[in-house]
C-alpha cells in the first residue's frame, strides 16, 4: 500500500482516481487546490502525486516550482492536464515531473504510470536513522544489521521497538508509522485531540490513517475526548 496524494480542481475526476487508486489498495488523499495540497503534502508526505496542471488558484506547473526550489519535490509527481501543450509538457518534465498523462486518463495508462513512479521511490536508497547510544552499554543495545530500535510507550511504561529496515520501503513505513501513532495514544492516554495536536494530523485524517494501518483503537474510543 502506498500513500498517493490526487491534486485536481474537478471533483469527478479526484472522485474517479481516488476510487481507482483505492481499489488498488493505496491510500488517497485529495486536494482541490494548490493551498490544500500543500498542506497535504506537509502531513502527508505522500510516496507519489498526480498533480493536475490547471487549477485555478496556482496551476500544477507553478506548484511543481515551489516544491522543487524549496526541496520538497522527494517524491515523484505524475502531471496531468486535458489541454497542457507540449511545451507545458516539456517544461514539467524539466522542473522535475516523471511522467505527463493527458486527459481522459485510461485506466490502464494511470495504473501504468502510478507502478513506475512507486518503483521509483522505493529503489532511493534510505539512510537508517542514527540513534544516540551511551558508550558504556553500546555493544549491549546495537540492533543486528538491518534492524533499528525506537522508544515506544507499552502500558505506560517506556519499552523499546524493534524495525526491520531489511524489508521493502512501504512495509518499513506502515510498521514505523504504526507504532509511532501507537506511541502518542498511548503517551496521551488515548486522548485522539491531543494527539491529533501532536502529530500535526486533523481527526478524521487521524482516524482514517489508523484504520489503515491496523491500529488499536479501542484505547482511543475510552479516552477520546
Amino acid at each position: 500500500m502506498a500513500n498517493i496524494l490526487v491534486v485536481d480542481d474537478e471533483l469527478g475526476i479526484r472522485d474517479l482516481l481516488f476510487e481507482i487508486l483505492n481499489d488498488e489498495g493505496h491510500a488517497v488523499e485529495l486536494a482541490e487546490n494548490a493551498a490544500q495540497a500543500r498542506e497535504l503534502r506537509a502531513q502527508y508526505r505522500p510516496d507519489l502525486v498526480l498533480l493536475d496542471i490547471w487549477m485555478p488558484d496556482t496551476d500544477g506547473v507553478t506548484l511543481l516550482k515551489e516544491w522543487s526550489a524549496s526541496g520538497l519535490l522527494t517524491m515523484p509527481v505524475i502531471m496531468m492536464s486535458g489541454h497542457a501543450t507540449i511545451d507545458t509538457a516539456v517544461e514539467a518534465t524539466r522542473i522535475g515531473a516523471m511522467a505527463f498523462l493527458e486527459k481522459p486518463i485510461t485506466m490502464q495508462k494511470l495504473l501504468q504510470a502510478v507502478e513506475k513512479g512507486l518503483n521509483r521511490a522505493m529503489a532511493r536508497p534510505i539512510t537508517p536513522p542514527k540513534l544516540a547510544v551511551p558508550t558504556a552499554v553500546a555493544a549491549e543495545v546495537q540492533p543486528p544489521a538491518g534492524e533499528v530500535r525506537l522508544p515506544a510507550v507499552q502500558d505506560g511504561d517506556t519499552s523499546v521497538q524493534t524495525f526491520d529496515l531489511d524489508v521493502p520501503l512501504r512495509d518499513a513505513r506502515d510498521a514505523f508509522e504504526k507504532a509511532y501513532f501507537e506511541f502518542h495514544l498511548a503517551k496521551e492516554n488515548g486522548s485522539m485531540t491531543r494527539v491529533a495536536e501532536k502529530t500535526g494530523l486533523e481527526r478524521t485524517h487521524l482516524y482514517r490513517k489508523l484504520k489503515q494501518l491496523g491500529v488499536d483503537l479501542s484505547r482511543a474510543k475510552r479516552g477520546a475526548v
